[in-house]
Protein backbone atom coordinates (compact mmCIF):
# COMPACT_ATOMS: atom_id res chain seq x y z
CA UNK A 1 0.00 0.00 0.00
CA UNK A 2 3.07 2.67 -0.78
CA UNK A 3 2.29 5.01 -2.53
CA UNK A 4 -1.33 4.70 -2.87
CA UNK A 5 -3.13 6.00 -5.88
CA UNK A 6 -5.42 8.61 -5.04
CA UNK A 7 -8.62 6.59 -5.71
CA UNK A 8 -7.64 4.05 -3.06
CA UNK A 9 -6.30 6.74 -0.66
CA UNK A 10 -10.22 8.11 -0.82
CA UNK A 11 -11.21 4.66 0.15
CA UNK A 12 -8.80 4.09 2.64
CA UNK A 13 -9.34 7.26 4.22
CA UNK A 14 -13.50 6.71 3.91
CA UNK A 15 -13.12 3.62 6.13
CA UNK A 16 -10.69 5.08 8.40
CA UNK A 17 -13.41 7.84 8.91
CA UNK A 18 -16.47 5.07 9.60
CA UNK A 19 -14.53 3.15 11.88
CA UNK A 20 -13.50 6.31 14.08
CA UNK A 21 -17.00 7.69 14.09
CA UNK A 22 -18.52 3.96 14.98
CA UNK A 23 -16.38 3.68 17.77
CA UNK A 24 -16.93 7.24 18.68
CA UNK A 25 -20.48 6.98 18.87
CA UNK A 26 -20.52 3.55 20.65
CA UNK A 27 -21.27 3.92 24.33
CA UNK A 28 -18.38 2.20 26.13
CA UNK A 29 -19.94 2.02 29.30
CA UNK A 30 -20.17 -1.58 31.59
CA UNK A 31 -16.88 -2.16 29.34
CA UNK A 32 -14.36 -5.04 31.45
CA UNK A 33 -11.36 -2.38 31.13
CA UNK A 34 -8.75 -5.54 32.14
CA UNK A 35 -10.11 -8.17 29.72
CA UNK A 36 -10.13 -5.29 27.05
CA UNK A 37 -6.41 -4.83 27.62
CA UNK A 38 -5.18 -8.79 27.77
CA UNK A 39 -7.27 -9.05 24.29
CA UNK A 40 -5.37 -5.97 22.95
CA UNK A 41 -2.32 -6.79 23.95
CA UNK A 42 -2.69 -11.04 22.46
CA UNK A 43 -4.15 -8.87 19.56
CA UNK A 44 -0.70 -6.85 19.34
CA UNK A 45 1.59 -9.67 19.66
CA UNK A 46 -0.18 -11.59 16.61
CA UNK A 47 -0.79 -8.29 14.73
CA UNK A 48 2.82 -7.98 15.09
CA UNK A 49 4.26 -11.28 13.78
CA UNK A 50 1.81 -11.28 10.28
CA UNK A 51 2.42 -13.89 7.92
CA UNK A 52 2.92 -13.00 4.32
CA UNK A 53 0.17 -14.42 1.47
CA UNK A 54 0.89 -14.90 -1.81
CA UNK A 55 0.14 -11.74 -3.26
CA UNK A 56 2.88 -8.53 -3.50
CA UNK A 57 3.25 -7.01 -0.01
CA UNK A 58 -0.09 -8.55 1.66
CA UNK A 59 -0.60 -10.55 4.72
CA UNK A 60 -2.23 -12.15 7.37
CA UNK A 61 -2.43 -12.62 11.27
CA UNK A 62 -4.18 -14.93 13.79
CA UNK A 63 -5.19 -11.31 15.51
CA UNK A 64 -8.71 -11.99 14.61
CA UNK A 65 -8.55 -14.68 17.26
CA UNK A 66 -8.40 -12.69 19.87
CA UNK A 67 -11.38 -9.90 18.12
CA UNK A 68 -13.87 -12.73 17.97
CA UNK A 69 -12.85 -13.55 21.84
CA UNK A 70 -14.06 -9.88 22.17
CA UNK A 71 -16.53 -10.32 20.58
CA UNK A 72 -18.28 -12.77 22.65
CA UNK A 73 -16.47 -11.49 26.21
CA UNK A 74 -17.04 -7.82 25.63
CA UNK A 75 -19.30 -7.31 22.64
CA UNK A 76 -19.39 -4.97 19.66
CA UNK A 77 -17.77 -1.79 21.17
CA UNK A 78 -14.98 -3.86 22.92
CA UNK A 79 -14.36 -6.22 19.96
CA UNK A 80 -13.88 -2.73 17.90
CA UNK A 81 -11.94 -1.41 19.96
CA UNK A 82 -9.58 -4.56 20.45
CA UNK A 83 -9.31 -4.81 16.91
CA UNK A 84 -8.23 -0.68 16.36
CA UNK A 85 -5.13 -2.18 18.40
CA UNK A 86 -3.61 -2.88 14.76
CA UNK A 87 -2.50 0.98 14.26
CA UNK A 88 -0.05 0.37 16.80
CA UNK A 89 1.46 -2.64 15.79
CA UNK A 90 5.13 -2.90 15.28
CA UNK A 91 5.72 -4.31 11.22
CA UNK A 92 3.48 -1.38 9.96
CA UNK A 93 5.83 0.99 8.07
CA UNK A 94 3.25 3.90 6.84
CA UNK A 95 0.59 5.67 9.00
CA UNK A 96 -2.14 5.35 6.38
CA UNK A 97 -1.25 1.07 6.92
CA UNK A 98 -1.80 0.95 9.88
CA UNK A 99 -4.66 3.42 10.63
CA UNK A 100 -6.42 1.07 7.59
CA UNK A 101 -5.48 -1.46 9.43
CA UNK A 102 -6.96 -0.44 12.63
CA UNK A 103 -10.28 0.10 10.72
CA UNK A 104 -10.64 -2.77 8.63
CA UNK A 105 -10.29 -4.77 12.18
CA UNK A 106 -12.53 -2.59 14.27
CA UNK A 107 -15.27 -2.64 11.72
CA UNK A 108 -15.02 -6.40 11.11
CA UNK A 109 -15.24 -6.65 15.00
CA UNK A 110 -17.91 -4.53 15.33
CA UNK A 111 -20.22 -6.00 12.78
CA UNK A 112 -19.51 -9.19 14.36
CA UNK A 113 -20.50 -8.18 17.26
CA UNK A 114 -23.76 -7.07 16.11
CA UNK A 115 -24.53 -10.22 14.66
CA UNK A 116 -23.46 -11.94 17.30
CA UNK A 117 -25.99 -10.52 19.48
CA UNK A 118 -28.60 -10.61 16.75
CA UNK A 119 -27.99 -14.07 17.17
CA UNK A 120 -28.93 -14.29 20.75
CA UNK A 121 -25.50 -14.66 21.95
CA UNK A 122 -23.71 -13.84 25.16
CA UNK A 123 -20.46 -15.07 26.80
CA UNK A 124 -20.21 -18.21 28.38
CA UNK A 125 -21.67 -18.66 31.91
CA UNK A 126 -20.16 -21.45 33.97
CA UNK A 127 -24.03 -22.74 35.53
CA UNK A 128 -25.34 -22.54 32.33
CA UNK A 129 -26.75 -25.54 30.81
CA UNK A 130 -26.79 -25.88 27.30
CA UNK A 131 -24.96 -23.00 26.24
CA UNK A 132 -24.22 -24.19 23.18
CA UNK A 133 -27.46 -22.19 21.88
CA UNK A 134 -25.74 -19.09 22.88
CA UNK A 135 -22.44 -19.04 22.31
CA UNK A 136 -21.67 -21.67 19.80
CA UNK A 137 -24.37 -21.00 16.91
CA UNK A 138 -24.26 -17.32 17.19
CA UNK A 139 -19.91 -17.13 17.35
CA UNK A 140 -20.24 -19.50 14.03
CA UNK A 141 -22.52 -16.70 12.42
CA UNK A 142 -20.15 -13.85 13.90
CA UNK A 143 -17.36 -15.43 12.74
CA UNK A 144 -18.23 -15.72 8.98
CA UNK A 145 -19.29 -12.38 9.36
CA UNK A 146 -15.96 -11.15 10.59
CA UNK A 147 -14.43 -13.10 7.51
CA UNK A 148 -16.23 -11.88 5.52
CA UNK A 149 -15.86 -7.43 6.13
CA UNK A 150 -12.53 -8.12 6.42
CA UNK A 151 -11.74 -9.95 3.35
CA UNK A 152 -14.04 -7.53 1.46
CA UNK A 153 -12.50 -4.59 2.99
CA UNK A 154 -8.89 -5.91 2.36
CA UNK A 155 -9.83 -7.15 -1.49
CA UNK A 156 -11.37 -3.91 -2.39
CA UNK A 157 -8.03 -1.72 -1.39
CA UNK A 158 -5.93 -4.78 -2.88
CA UNK A 159 -7.98 -4.08 -6.20
CA UNK A 160 -8.05 -0.09 -6.51
CA UNK A 161 -4.42 0.07 -5.18
CA UNK A 162 -3.55 -2.15 -8.23
CA UNK A 163 -1.41 -4.60 -6.25
CA UNK A 164 -3.66 -7.69 -7.67
CA UNK A 165 -6.41 -8.33 -9.82
CA UNK A 166 -9.51 -9.72 -9.58
CA UNK A 167 -8.72 -13.57 -10.48
CA UNK A 168 -5.46 -13.00 -7.85
CA UNK A 169 -8.16 -11.58 -5.22
CA UNK A 170 -10.75 -14.14 -5.65
CA UNK A 171 -8.34 -16.95 -5.87
CA UNK A 172 -6.23 -15.88 -2.74
CA UNK A 173 -9.43 -14.97 -0.40
CA UNK A 174 -11.15 -18.01 -1.22
CA UNK A 175 -8.14 -20.04 0.29
CA UNK A 176 -7.30 -17.54 2.84
CA UNK A 177 -11.33 -18.01 3.97
CA UNK A 178 -10.72 -21.73 4.71
CA UNK A 179 -8.08 -20.99 6.87
CA UNK A 180 -9.48 -18.14 8.52
CA UNK A 181 -12.81 -19.81 9.91
CA UNK A 182 -11.12 -22.54 10.68
CA UNK A 183 -7.77 -20.85 13.02
CA UNK A 184 -11.10 -18.42 13.76
CA UNK A 185 -12.54 -20.74 16.33
CA UNK A 186 -9.30 -20.58 18.35
CA UNK A 187 -11.86 -16.93 19.75
CA UNK A 188 -14.11 -19.27 21.04
CA UNK A 189 -11.87 -21.62 22.79
CA UNK A 190 -10.51 -17.77 24.31
CA UNK A 191 -13.51 -16.75 25.36
CA UNK A 192 -15.28 -20.62 26.75
CA UNK A 193 -11.82 -21.09 29.05
CA UNK A 194 -11.65 -17.36 30.19
CA UNK A 195 -13.80 -17.56 33.09
CA UNK A 196 -12.44 -20.64 34.43
CA UNK A 197 -8.32 -19.57 33.49
CA UNK A 198 -8.74 -15.31 33.07
CA UNK A 199 -5.46 -14.03 32.23
CA UNK A 200 -3.97 -17.03 31.91
CA UNK A 201 -6.04 -17.86 28.94
CA UNK A 202 -4.52 -15.50 26.20
CA UNK A 203 -1.03 -17.41 27.33
CA UNK A 204 -2.41 -21.10 26.48
CA UNK A 205 -3.51 -19.89 23.15
CA UNK A 206 -0.58 -17.99 22.08
CA UNK A 207 0.81 -20.98 21.38
CA UNK A 208 -1.10 -22.31 18.96
CA UNK A 209 -1.53 -18.77 17.07
CA UNK A 210 2.43 -19.15 16.71
CA UNK A 211 1.72 -22.79 15.47
CA UNK A 212 -0.46 -21.09 12.75
CA UNK A 213 2.08 -18.54 11.64
CA UNK A 214 4.44 -20.74 11.25
CA UNK A 215 2.82 -22.69 9.37
CA UNK A 216 1.24 -20.11 6.87
CA UNK A 217 4.82 -18.52 6.40
CA UNK A 218 5.99 -22.26 5.60
CA UNK A 219 3.02 -22.49 3.23
CA UNK A 220 4.06 -19.35 1.26
CA UNK A 221 8.17 -20.30 1.38
CA UNK A 222 7.10 -23.27 0.32
CA UNK A 223 4.96 -21.63 -2.82
CA UNK A 224 8.14 -19.27 -3.53
CA UNK A 225 10.25 -22.14 -3.89
CA UNK A 226 8.44 -23.65 -6.45
CA UNK A 227 8.27 -20.53 -7.98
CA UNK A 228 11.93 -20.13 -8.31
CA UNK A 229 12.20 -23.45 -9.66
CA UNK A 230 9.25 -22.99 -12.54
CA UNK A 231 10.83 -19.63 -13.20
CA UNK A 232 14.73 -21.22 -13.59
CA UNK A 233 13.37 -24.23 -15.76
CA UNK A 234 11.42 -21.38 -17.91
CA UNK A 235 14.22 -19.72 -18.48
CA UNK A 236 16.46 -22.31 -19.70
CA UNK A 237 13.92 -22.95 -22.18
CA UNK A 238 13.42 -19.43 -23.53
CA UNK A 239 17.30 -19.16 -23.88
CA UNK A 240 17.38 -21.75 -26.95
CA UNK A 241 15.51 -19.56 -28.51
CA UNK A 242 15.38 -15.68 -27.77
CA UNK A 243 12.24 -14.53 -30.24
CA UNK A 244 9.82 -17.08 -27.76
CA UNK A 245 10.80 -15.12 -24.50
CA UNK A 246 7.55 -15.14 -22.66
CA UNK A 247 6.18 -17.45 -24.60
CA UNK A 248 5.70 -19.98 -21.44
CA UNK A 249 4.24 -17.33 -19.20
CA UNK A 250 1.75 -16.41 -21.28
CA UNK A 251 0.28 -20.01 -22.19
CA UNK A 252 0.46 -20.51 -18.24
CA UNK A 253 -1.89 -17.61 -18.12
CA UNK A 254 -4.43 -18.94 -21.40
CA UNK A 255 -4.43 -22.50 -19.42
CA UNK A 256 -5.81 -20.61 -16.43
CA UNK A 257 -8.35 -18.40 -18.02
CA UNK A 258 -9.50 -21.75 -19.68
CA UNK A 259 -9.59 -24.11 -16.48
CA UNK A 260 -11.65 -21.46 -14.57
CA UNK A 261 -14.02 -20.60 -17.23
CA UNK A 262 -14.36 -24.89 -17.31
CA UNK A 263 -14.89 -24.29 -13.38
CA UNK A 264 -11.60 -26.24 -12.55
CA UNK A 265 -11.11 -26.56 -8.79
CA UNK A 266 -8.73 -24.29 -7.22
CA UNK A 267 -6.02 -26.67 -6.71
CA UNK A 268 -6.25 -28.07 -10.42
CA UNK A 269 -6.01 -24.10 -11.37
CA UNK A 270 -2.81 -24.08 -9.57
CA UNK A 271 -1.54 -26.95 -11.11
CA UNK A 272 -2.30 -26.18 -14.44
CA UNK A 273 -0.37 -22.88 -14.01
CA UNK A 274 2.73 -24.69 -13.27
CA UNK A 275 2.24 -27.40 -16.46
CA UNK A 276 1.43 -24.20 -19.09
CA UNK A 277 4.72 -22.31 -17.74
CA UNK A 278 6.75 -26.11 -18.38
CA UNK A 279 5.17 -27.36 -21.32
CA UNK A 280 8.16 -26.82 -23.40
CA UNK A 281 10.22 -27.72 -20.86
CA UNK A 282 11.40 -30.82 -22.93
CA UNK A 283 12.85 -28.22 -25.58
CA UNK A 284 16.21 -28.03 -23.29
CA UNK A 285 16.56 -31.85 -24.58
CA UNK A 286 16.43 -30.68 -28.62
CA UNK A 287 19.29 -29.85 -30.32
CA UNK A 288 19.40 -25.75 -30.83
CA UNK A 289 20.05 -26.05 -34.02
CA UNK A 290 17.15 -28.47 -35.09
CA UNK A 291 14.74 -25.41 -32.85
CA UNK A 292 15.76 -22.80 -34.92
CA UNK A 293 16.76 -24.66 -38.52
CA UNK A 294 14.85 -22.29 -41.33
CA UNK A 295 14.14 -25.09 -43.64
CA UNK A 296 12.43 -28.30 -43.88
CA UNK A 297 13.31 -30.74 -41.30
CA UNK A 298 14.59 -34.21 -41.99
CA UNK A 299 12.68 -37.18 -40.44
CA UNK A 300 15.51 -37.74 -37.88
CA UNK A 301 15.12 -33.62 -36.90
CA UNK A 302 11.23 -34.22 -37.23
CA UNK A 303 11.65 -37.03 -34.48
CA UNK A 304 13.65 -34.65 -32.53
CA UNK A 305 10.68 -32.46 -32.40
CA UNK A 306 7.88 -34.68 -31.15
CA UNK A 307 9.79 -36.33 -28.22
CA UNK A 308 10.36 -33.17 -26.83
CA UNK A 309 7.00 -33.65 -24.51
CA UNK A 310 8.66 -36.80 -23.32
CA UNK A 311 12.24 -35.63 -22.85
CA UNK A 312 10.36 -32.62 -20.79
CA UNK A 313 8.65 -35.80 -18.89
CA UNK A 314 11.88 -36.74 -18.55
CA UNK A 315 13.74 -33.55 -16.77
CA UNK A 316 10.54 -32.85 -14.65
CA UNK A 317 8.88 -36.03 -13.18
CA UNK A 318 10.79 -36.26 -9.89
CA UNK A 319 9.43 -32.73 -9.11
CA UNK A 320 6.86 -34.36 -6.51
CA UNK A 321 4.36 -30.45 -6.80
CA UNK A 322 4.09 -30.94 -10.29
CA UNK A 323 1.64 -33.90 -9.69
CA UNK A 324 -1.47 -33.69 -12.91
CA UNK A 325 0.57 -31.21 -14.12
CA UNK A 326 2.99 -33.95 -15.53
CA UNK A 327 -0.03 -35.15 -17.80
CA UNK A 328 -0.01 -31.58 -19.42
CA UNK A 329 3.51 -31.60 -20.29
CA UNK A 330 3.51 -35.06 -22.08
CA UNK A 331 0.09 -35.00 -24.12
CA UNK A 332 0.02 -31.14 -25.03
CA UNK A 333 0.84 -32.01 -28.43
CA UNK A 334 -1.81 -34.49 -28.77
CA UNK A 335 -4.41 -34.22 -30.95
CA UNK A 336 -8.17 -35.35 -31.18
CA UNK A 337 -8.16 -36.85 -34.06
CA UNK A 338 -5.44 -39.39 -33.10
CA UNK A 339 -2.90 -37.40 -35.73
CA UNK A 340 -0.59 -35.86 -32.78
CA UNK A 341 2.21 -36.56 -30.74
CA UNK A 342 4.20 -38.16 -28.81
CA UNK A 343 1.78 -41.20 -28.50
CA UNK A 344 -0.93 -40.35 -30.46
CA UNK A 345 -3.68 -40.29 -28.20
CA UNK A 346 -7.39 -39.14 -29.20
CA UNK A 347 -10.45 -37.93 -27.97
CA UNK A 348 -11.04 -38.12 -24.55
CA UNK A 349 -7.53 -40.71 -24.17
CA UNK A 350 -5.86 -37.33 -23.44
CA UNK A 351 -5.70 -35.66 -20.39
CA UNK A 352 -7.44 -32.86 -19.47
CA UNK A 353 -4.54 -30.79 -18.83
CA UNK A 354 -3.17 -31.69 -22.05
CA UNK A 355 -5.88 -30.23 -23.36
CA UNK A 356 -6.34 -27.26 -22.02
CA UNK A 357 -2.61 -26.28 -23.00
CA UNK A 358 -2.84 -27.41 -26.58
CA UNK A 359 -5.33 -24.92 -27.15
CA UNK A 360 -3.41 -21.93 -25.14
CA UNK A 361 -0.23 -22.38 -26.91
CA UNK A 362 -1.36 -22.45 -30.22
CA UNK A 363 -3.28 -19.02 -29.69
CA UNK A 364 -0.52 -17.91 -28.09
CA UNK A 365 2.07 -18.76 -31.16
CA UNK A 366 -0.43 -17.23 -32.97
CA UNK A 367 -1.20 -13.91 -31.67
CA UNK A 368 2.88 -13.70 -31.43
CA UNK A 369 5.25 -12.06 -33.52
CA UNK A 370 8.41 -14.21 -34.65
CA UNK A 371 10.97 -13.18 -37.21
CA UNK A 372 9.50 -14.75 -40.08
CA UNK A 373 5.91 -13.31 -39.78
CA UNK A 374 3.93 -10.60 -37.77
CA UNK A 375 1.40 -12.00 -34.78
CA UNK A 376 -1.63 -12.64 -36.13
CA UNK A 377 -4.70 -10.56 -34.94
CA UNK A 378 -6.84 -11.98 -31.82
CA UNK A 379 -9.57 -12.54 -34.40
CA UNK A 380 -7.83 -14.88 -36.88
CA UNK A 381 -6.79 -16.61 -34.16
CA UNK A 382 -10.01 -17.50 -32.91
CA UNK A 383 -11.20 -18.44 -36.35
CA UNK A 384 -8.19 -20.58 -36.57
CA UNK A 385 -9.23 -22.47 -32.87
CA UNK A 386 -12.74 -22.76 -34.30
CA UNK A 387 -11.24 -24.53 -37.95
CA UNK A 388 -9.43 -26.69 -36.14
CA UNK A 389 -11.89 -27.51 -33.01
CA UNK A 390 -12.67 -31.37 -33.34
CA UNK A 391 -9.65 -32.35 -35.30
CA UNK A 392 -6.59 -30.86 -33.31
CA UNK A 393 -8.25 -29.10 -30.01
CA UNK A 394 -11.44 -30.25 -28.29
CA UNK A 395 -14.28 -28.16 -29.25
CA UNK A 396 -15.13 -27.54 -25.84
CA UNK A 397 -11.93 -25.94 -24.29
CA UNK A 398 -11.92 -23.82 -27.93
CA UNK A 399 -15.39 -22.49 -26.64
CA UNK A 400 -14.54 -21.53 -23.23
CA UNK A 401 -11.16 -19.79 -23.77
CA UNK A 402 -13.13 -17.52 -25.82
CA UNK A 403 -15.45 -16.99 -23.89
CA UNK A 404 -12.80 -16.37 -21.52
CA UNK A 405 -10.99 -13.98 -23.86
CA UNK A 406 -14.02 -11.74 -24.43
CA UNK A 407 -14.59 -11.43 -20.78
CA UNK A 408 -11.27 -11.17 -19.62
CA UNK A 409 -9.63 -9.56 -22.73
CA UNK A 410 -6.17 -10.91 -24.09
CA UNK A 411 -2.59 -8.69 -24.43
CA UNK A 412 -0.73 -10.13 -27.62
CA UNK A 413 2.91 -9.72 -26.41
CA UNK A 414 4.90 -6.72 -27.60
CA UNK A 415 7.39 -7.96 -30.56
CA UNK A 416 11.02 -9.10 -29.14
CA UNK A 417 13.82 -7.00 -30.12
CA UNK A 418 17.31 -8.94 -30.03
CA UNK A 419 20.15 -6.98 -28.10
CA UNK A 420 22.31 -5.05 -30.57
CA UNK A 421 25.11 -7.32 -31.95
CA UNK A 422 23.53 -10.71 -31.47
CA UNK A 423 24.11 -12.87 -33.46
CA UNK A 424 21.04 -15.24 -33.10
CA UNK A 425 19.61 -17.47 -35.35
CA UNK A 426 16.09 -17.73 -36.03
CA UNK A 427 13.61 -20.76 -37.06
CA UNK A 428 11.23 -19.93 -39.65
CA UNK A 429 8.83 -22.50 -38.77
CA UNK A 430 6.36 -23.15 -35.49
CA UNK A 431 5.36 -26.45 -34.45
CA UNK A 432 2.37 -24.72 -32.46
CA UNK A 433 1.56 -22.90 -35.29
CA UNK A 434 -2.11 -25.29 -36.22
CA UNK A 435 -1.71 -23.34 -39.66
CA UNK A 436 1.91 -23.51 -40.63
CA UNK A 437 2.63 -27.36 -40.37
CA UNK A 438 6.27 -28.20 -40.27
CA UNK A 439 8.08 -29.09 -43.83
CA UNK A 440 9.73 -32.42 -43.78
CA UNK A 441 11.87 -32.55 -46.11
CA UNK A 442 13.45 -36.14 -47.68
CA UNK A 443 16.77 -35.25 -47.24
Amino acid sequence: MRRLPIAALIYASSVIALAAGVIAATPLAGIDWQTLTALAVLFWIAESAPATLAIERASVSMSFAASLAAVVLLGPAGAALVGATALAATHRRTLIKRLFNGAQYALSGYTAGIVFQASGGHAYRIAEQHWGDHVVGPFIAALVTFVAVNLILLGTILLISRQAGWREVITEGQRLATKCLGFGMIGLLIASIWPLLGLLSPVLVLTPLFVARWAFNQMQAQQQAHAATIAALCQAVETKDYYTRGHSERVSRGAVMIAEAIGMRPERVGAIRFAGMLHDVGKLGVPTKVLQKDGGLTEEEFAAIQLHPMRGLEIVREIGFLNEALAGIMHHHERMDGTGYPMGLAGAEIPEFARVISVADAFDCMTSTRSYRAARPIEDAIAELRRCAGTHFDAKVVEAFIAAIALHGWAPPDPVTPPVGADIETTQQDHDDPSTPIKVSEA
